[in-house]
């Protein structure tokens, strides 16, 4: 999964996005406003963690911006003002949900859990994903497949959980690549291609029905065979 972070105090930014990271999301970082939306405009993050108070462009007017355009990424609010009014105008603007500085990591982590689940494009209510018999607890980082558990690289779990989130959807290797990795990885073309053989012979491999489907000329669909 892959979140923006927009935060225009330096040492801040550093923080969430190395615990965000931790926690096995991909993120990438803006200073200012005008920045993020450039970002916004290019990606399709599952998250984006916003400064109201940011240089060139308020994260009022960003968040504006993004509606006004028909994104509907989920956005938390990440603010020093914790008067009602301006929490009331943030979530009236479209927010997804505002937390107050200074905060805890941990809270902010379960926010960003509630968000996504809330917002994913499967519509998935749960933590657990599935496709056939194999399952996925999004917070517990267990996969299963038959019962059976599988052992997971993080670089693996982000890339099965975006096939699982999209199940029965197409994704072009392009699509994957900005999805799982920020703008600072500097991987092989065919780094994806390498990824999906190592996650089909983990969840593939002793099994008869396959999940993981090549569309020759478009990139990768996960699906369950008829």
């Amino acid at each position: 999964m892959r979140i923006l972070v927009v935060e225009d105090e330096q040492s801040l930014l550093n923080v969430i996005r190395k615990r965000l990271e931790k926690e096995h999301y991909s993120t990438d970082g803006a200073g200012d406003g005008l920045e993020a939306l450039e970002y916004i405009r290019q990606v399709d993050y599952d998250a984006v963690i916003l400064d109201i108070m940011l240089p060139g462009m308020a994260g009022t007017e960003v968040l504006k911006t993004m509606r006004r355009e028909g994104r509907r990424m989920p956005v938390l609010f990440l603010t020093a003002r914790d008067a009602i009014e301006d929490r009331v105008r943030g979530l009236d603007l479209g927010a997804d949900d505002y937390l107050v500085k200074p905060f805890g990591f941990e809270e902010l982590l379960a926010r960003i859990r509630v968000m996504i689940r809330r917002n994913s494009l499967s519509g998935e209510q749960e933590n657990v994903l599935s496709a056939g018999d194999l399952t996925m607890n999004i917070r517990t980082h267990e996969v299963k497949r038959g019962g059976a558990a599988i052992e997971l690289s993080a670089r693996e779990f982000e890339i099965l959980e975006y096939l699982m989130r999209n199940k029965g959807c197409v994704l072009t290797r392009e699509a994957i690549e900005a999805h799982v990795w920020n703008y600072d990885y500097m991987g092989g073309s065919n780094m994806i291609d390498v990824y999906i053989r190592y996650l089909r012979k983990k969840i593939e491999d002793g099994y008869e029905e396959k999940l993981i489907h090549t569309v020759r000329g478009k990139g990768y669909v996960l699906r369950e065979e008829a």
